[in-house]
């Protein structure tokens, strides 16, 4: 028995859609943009949280501006994933006196908690609405495979409980041939949802496109195949258009890994203009016939 698919995108709010036309004339205020948004799919990522933490009052907005089976999956802040954080995006208690970037390990043990009870107190009107689909935790580059990162994985889905968790690695130590068993059977013994990946091959950062469901919920990003995966401008690395070949031949696939789980969601993260969501509508088409 397959589980229900969401399909979704990455972005509803990024400045090339709002230019491109998607969004009907007069919508045109961010109640609006929501409120037609989630009339075309049941599922968006919010993508601004990785960038500067999120606030109560808009997760309370986001619950009052959608349909009560809307789903939403937030984009864990960029310091919990050990990524290089700006100064001015940490809260003014704990923002150090520097304008270089900022890691984890750089901030004492009461600053690091306060990071994780703010930001997981500003998710729960979506969570006690039952809107949070999942945390996606979006590992970098220098997250290998190894005990030491295992225990933090763990350790980042024990301080979410009971809000859920997903996990996207971007080293590709996780998924090479001889340790992709271990590290899936690894999420599955501890039920930690592993975010399947479609994505430009021969990087550093590249994850092939294995297709796994690890715990109950399922999910799959597509970041699509541009040549300049390694620019540094956002736009080039994303803006890939899917061709309807290539969905029809990931249909199947996804098809295939709902049958593993309870709850499927896919989401297009190609965010220029309205690449993402053409492609999504397209997906989803696909996915229903």
């Amino acid at each position: 028995m397959s589980g229900r698919i969401l399909v979704g995108t990455a972005s509803w709010t990024d400045k090339t859609l709002l230019v491109s036309g998607w969004y009907p004339p007069g919508v045109d205020t961010p109640e609006r943009r929501l409120d037609y948004y989630a009339q075309q799919f049941p599922l968006v990522e919010v993508d601004a949280t990785y960038y500067a933490p999120p606030n109560e009052r808009n997760s309370a907005l986001w619950v009052a501006r959608t349909p009560p089976e809307f789903t939403f999956n937030v984009k864990a802040f960029s310091l919990l994933t050990q990524h290089p954080t700006k100064p001015g995006a940490l809260y003014k208690e704990i923002r150090p006196d520097t304008t270089k970037n900022v890691y984890l390990k750089d901030l004492d043990q009461a600053a690091v908690e306060l990071v994780w009870d703010r930001f997981l107190g500003a998710l729960e009107p979506l969570y006690a609405a039952g809107k949070l689909g999942a945390i996606l935790f979006q590992f970098p580059q220098w997250f290998p495979i190894g005990r030491a990162n295992k225990h933090y994985l763990l350790e980042c889905k024990r301080r979410c409980a009971p809000l859920p968790i997903c996990v996207e690695f971007r080293s590709a130590t996780w998924m090479s041939p001889d340790n992709q068993p271990e590290t899936l059977d690894f999420l599955r013994s501890y039920a930690v949802p592993y975010v399947s990946l479609d994505m430009p091959e021969g990087h550093p950062s590249s994850i092939p496109p294995v297709l796994a469901a690890t715990a109950d919920l399922a999910v799959v990003r597509f970041h699509g195949h541009s040549d300049k995966w390694t620019s540094r401008d956002i736009y080039e690395r994303f803006g890939y258009r899917y061709s309807e070949q290539e969905l029809a031949e990931w249909a199947p696939r996804v098809r295939a890994l709902a049958e593993q789980a309870g709850e499927t969601h896919v989401l297009m993260n190609n965010c220029y203009r309205d690449y993402a969501q053409t492609n999504a509508r397209q997906l989803a088409d696909l996915l229903a016939d």
